[in-house]
């Protein structure tokens, strides 16, 4: 398509009730650019004043009987919000990485996804707690062992151990009954270890020994007396304390085993339910910038006319009538007419011609109306890419990198998919070009043989090279023959820029820049002819009288443009800044024009450039490749130069060629036109990645 998508801005009055659904199926269809700017009911435009109205059969709400009032459902947001952050909390303990986005096929949650989040959360609640509860318990265990060792050398009575460390023992016997109710009165203040049987081993510190007494004393502690004189720390207390740290971890492996479990039933379940919930609360923040009463939702926004029939059929199924659609043409909304706002702009293109959409959006987006240039991009793009990359094995390398990238390919080259069709076009074109200058992978013999049968069966007689790039003798004409179809080249891309920039002013009735500027008629009929004169006098011909009336005809207009445009116009004064101002101006216009076309005709001697750059750096990586190749292990060396070189020619000198393709459409084809950019067609979606 040559201009952007018609577009059409639709009304829907949707019931409280099935608004949650309607939001549901348009974040899935990805058709509707919303408005959600403003908190009035959308739509400038009355039924009767011209609008296409469509309206649905069933229950209609009256707008009139409520006041419009705005704010999200703050209750359901918090109910959400909560879910999400269980679910969240919940899956950084199992190591579950969910969802950034909703899924394709997520749906909204309702009373069982609520039920269902609130089982998987209290289920991972207590395991939570188990283990916090035996990692406490090992902590513990763990410290009083290691106190007890410090001490099990000790050249000192074990009665005296109490006063000469700052860890309080108690060895005696207690209930095994109350043993786990002394634990929990105890808490993180004191150990109780089981030495087996009712025997146990009590650990504080100095400063909890007085709570652990008491409540020793509480349960029936009796102590046991350690034999007078036993040196050191007993060792059926160490064996006692090993047992019972052996017993904690073996609990806690239980436990890790219970989480894999857990993690492997509920881990995609997990997935879905944030899914989900991600999609609620794009629904609920959505619904709270929408204009609303207590039982109406109003929406407003920008659909492709070619899609608005379809879409409101799906809509009137899915409320089974319960929809209002109005739908308006642009030039009908007094908000565009006035410039206030602008349409937004969907571009539809095959995948070769999509695949550059991006090197258009990364400068701005075309004006609603007017031309689309990505296709022009997309040809050019791919030719001037292919003229300063001539290789056919790097070709190649690129061409499979496209396929690599694009949806059927490897996962592991999914970051190239945007790229797939841009990396297949310049592939088969540099491939082409390394046909013509008889290279592969920097080697210019392989091809010699193929090339000098087809130029002697075509021409009757025999070369080397169809395009041979390297200044030797005997070529440097057919290398300045390439220069100038380069300058061809830009001449064609700058003529179409401006023919562009013609169109687009008489689409948008502004006649004076589309007639009389420089990237207007005139500047056109000043640069073709310019350049016929050129031509002319390079073939051998001479200027001419008559081509003073040629060059000053367009540069009069240039000139006069604004003034003349005024008079046609019936615009007083004639000369709205005064004379003087006037003159400035025009000098300023016409020495500009000739400027810039000069160095925008120029500026594509950089093809030219960089394609013999590239034709040395290949000779250079073929020579130093064939002058190890007779050293001591040369055929190992040489082939490390080549791939080595190639390497370096595909990643480095590939992305200069690119950025400089880019340059060119920028400053010599974009500024032709793009003199005010649109806004981008962005509809609402859940997903931000969008399958191609």
């Amino acid at each position: 398509m040559i201009r952007p998508r018609k577009m059409k801005q639709v009304e829907l009055t949707v019931l409280s009730r099935d608004v949650d659904q309607v939001l549901e199926h348009l974040g899935r269809r990805a058709l509707i650019h919303l408005s959600t700017d403003d908190k009035r009911f959308p739509g400038a435009v009355e039924p009767g004043e011209g609008s296409d109205e469509e309206i649905f059969e069933g229950e209609t709400p009256e707008r009139e009987e409520e006041a419009l009032v705005t704010g999200p459902d703050e209750f359901a947001a918090l109910r959400i919000k909560e879910n999400l952050e269980r679910l969240k909390a919940g899956a950084a303990w199992l190591g579950v990485t969910l969802p950034t986005e909703p899924e394709e096929t997520s749906q909204l949650p309702g009373e069982q996804e609520g039920l269902l989040t609130a089982k998987i959360s209290n289920g991972i609640t207590a395991l939570t707690g188990r283990e916090s509860a035996e990692i406490q318990e090992k902590k513990k265990v763990e410290e009083a062992l290691n106190e007890a060792r410090s001490f099990a050398s000790l050249n000192a009575p074990f009665s005296e151990l109490d006063q000469l460390s700052y860890l309080t023992l108690r060895v005696g016997r207690l209930d095994p009954r109350q043993q786990a109710e002394m634990r929990e009165h105890l808490a993180d203040r004191a150990v109780i270890i089981p030495l087996g049987g009712d025997r146990v081993l009590a650990a504080a510190s100095r400063k909890g020994r007085f709570a652990l007494d008491s409540e020793l004393k509480k349960g029936d502690f009796s102590p046991i007396t350690i034999p007078e004189g036993y040196k050191g720390v007993p060792e059926e207390l160490l064996s006692g304390l090993e047992e019972r740290l052996g017993a904690v971890e073996k609990n806690l492996e239980k436990l890790a085993e219970e989480k894999k479990i857990f993690r492997d039933e509920y881990g995609p379940v997990l997935c879905s339910l944030t899914a989900s919930y991600l999609m609620a609360a794009i629904v609920e923040d959505l619904k709270g910038r929408l204009a609303a009463t207590k039982s109406v939702f109003l929406l407003s926004g920008w659909i492709p006319a070619d899609a608005v029939g379809a879409l409101a059929a799906e809509l009137e199924k899915l409320t089974e009538g319960r929809v209002a659609i109005r739908t308006f043409n642009p030039e009908e909304l007094p908000k565009i007419a006035a410039g206030k706002e602008k349409v937004p702009v969907s571009l539809k293109h095959g995948s070769f011609v999509r695949g550059f959409e991006g090197v258009v959006f990364s400068y701005g987006s075309p004006l609603y109306g007017t031309i689309d240039p990505t296709p022009f991009v997309a040809v050019f793009f791919t030719i001037l890419f292919g003229l300063m990359f001539g290789d056919l094995g790097q070709g190649f390398v690129l061409l499979l990198l496209g396929f690599l990238g694009s949806r059927r390919g490897p996962k592991i080259f999914a970051g190239l998919k945007k790229y797939s069709s841009p990396l297949i076009a310049v592939g088969i074109a540099s491939m082409v070009m390394g046909l013509l200058t008889g290279e592969i992978f920097t080697n210019e013999e392989i091809l010699v043989g193929p090339t000098r049968f087809v130029t002697e069966l075509i021409t009757g007689h025999p070369h080397d090279h169809i395009l041979h790039l390297m200044p030797e003798k005997g070529n440097i004409a057919r290398l300045f023959y390439f220069f100038g179809f380069t300058i061809a080249v830009g001449v064609i891309l700058n003529s179409i820029g401006l023919w562009v920039n013609v169109v687009n002013q008489i689409s948008r009735k502004k006649y004076e820049q589309a007639f009389f500027s420089k990237t207007g008629l005139a500047g056109i009929l000043l640069f073709w002819y310019a350049l016929f004169i050129a031509i002319r006098c390079i073939t051998g011909g001479s200027f001419v009288p008559a081509d003073f009336a040629g060059l000053l005809i367009p540069v009069l207009a240039i000139f006069f443009g604004p003034v003349i445009w005024r008079i046609i116009s019936g615009e007083r004064p004639v000369l709205e800044h005064g004379l003087m101002v006037f003159i400035m101006e025009g000098f300023v216009e016409v020495l500009e024009t000739a400027s810039t076309f000069i160095s925008n005709t120029v500026s594509f001697l950089r093809v030219g450039a960089f394609a013999l750059s590239h034709a040395v750096l290949s000779f250079i990586v073929f020579t130093l490749s064939g002058m190890v190749a007779h050293l001591s292990g040369g055929p190992v060396f040489s082939f490390v130069i080549l791939i080595f070189g190639n390497a370096v020619i595909i990643l480095l000198e590939g992305m200069i060629v690119a950025i400089q393709v880019v340059r060119l459409q920028y400053y010599e084809f974009f500024s032709k036109f793009f003199t005010e950019t649109g806004v981008e067609f962005s509809p609402f979606r859940f997903r931000k990645e969008v399958k191609s």
